[in-house]
């Protein structure tokens, strides 16, 4: 069985304008030799604009979330049809913050990988606990079941990956130690297996946490770790391609 491709994913949140397409600039021409596969999701609004800029280059690009329909009235919501129109490949759904601040469930976030499959761009679908959820010991039962409930059967021999984000750690600077995001990541890959056999064992499992350069050497060498979605750190090349090249 074929180990699973590193992903690298910058998840750039609502941050960016122009200006900031010299920075995924910068990414694109630094990736000659690099083993991983490397995205930007910037903003629905630079999405068009990136895609001209790093045109031609390895750097991939995804949209930060997508509409379950394809089109209708839904003031200020994007399709995954919209996003491949404007360039972008892949799509990051159910972030911890759309779940939490949008109270997304696990069948709305399934129902946006079904739209993310149909207009042919790749999901990264992120699963993860709370500071409560983890203090109860029930971790590993969160993520197994967003895993379950989120991630639709017709994933099955599709490209995907699974976005692990303990909710504590994103954007607080806390970090788990390595034996705690490998026993989930484990977790994660059991359950990938359970559900879709063999398949299960290819789609690479990020880590999405307060990821940084000082910290990217030991995390994305852990057990079961297939690379980082990551967050503030993506916004400037110098830190991005840190963590790349600690792969």
């Amino acid at each position: 069985m074929t180990s699973p491709t590193p992903l690298i994913a910058g998840n750039w949140k609502m941050n960016g304008t122009a200006a900031s397409l010299s920075e995924a600039q910068a990414v694109a021409a630094a990736l000659a030799g690099t083993s991983a596969r490397v995205a930007i999701c910037p903003p629905a609004t630079l999405v068009e604009r990136a895609a001209g800029a790093v045109k031609g280059t390895a750097l991939l690009l995804g949209g930060q979330d997508c509409r379950a329909e394809v089109s209708g009235a839904f003031t200020g919501d994007v399709s995954a049809e919209m996003l491949a129109d404007a360039g972008a490949s892949l799509v990051i759904l159910g972030h911890s913050e759309r779940r939490a601040g949008y109270g997304e469930t696990d069948a709305l976030v399934a129902a946006k990988v079904e739209a993310a499959l149909r207009a042919g761009l790749e999901p990264i679908i992120c699963v993860g606990e709370t500071l409560d959820e983890r203090k109860a010991g029930k971790a590993l039962e969160i993520v197994t079941g967003q895993v379950r409930g989120s991630l639709p059967a017709t994933l099955a021999g599709k490209t995907f990956s699974v976005a692990y984000e303990p909710v504590w750690a994103i954007g607080t600077g806390l970090t788990p130690t390595t034996p705690e995001i490998e026993e989930v990541h484990i977790a994660i890959r059991a359950t990938l297996v359970e559900v879709f056999g063999d398949h299960g064992k290819t789609p690479p499992i990020l880590y999405g946490g307060s990821v940084k350069p000082s910290n990217a050497d030991e995390i994305l060498h852990a057990a079961e770790v297939g690379g980082a979605l990551v967050g503030g750190a993506s916004l400037k090349a110098e830190d991005f391609l840190g963590i790349i090249k600690a792969l």
